[in-house]
């Protein structure tokens, strides 16, 4: 069994919904597994075609030995979350 680094939650942030959608506005998001892209959102994607969290969740449980991370970056903004367990995404 592998085993990764679990990262420390940011203090007071709150777990990712399950129903949100891996997108932003303007910049890239993506699903990462040990780092890879599995997921990436197109610039041309409408919001809705989006992944939610709940559907990187169900890929993610396949394979929970791996480090699965949401990556999102818009303007003047990064965000990690990474699974820590089952629907459990930590910022």
């Amino acid at each position: 069994m592998k085993r990764f680094e679990k990262k420390t939650p940011i203090d007071g942030s709150t777990l990712l919904a399950m129903d949100e959608r891996i997108s932003v506005g303007f910049g890239s998001a993506m699903l990462l597994r040990d780092g890879k892209p599995v997921w990436m959102q197109d610039h041309n994607d409408d919001y809705n075609d989006c992944l939610t969290a709940k559907q990187a969740e169900t890929m993610a449980a396949l394979y929970p030995e791996d480090d699965w991370r949401i990556h999102m970056i818009g303007p003047l903004s990064e965000s990690y979350y990474q699974r820590q367990g089952k629907e459990t995404w930590v910022l």
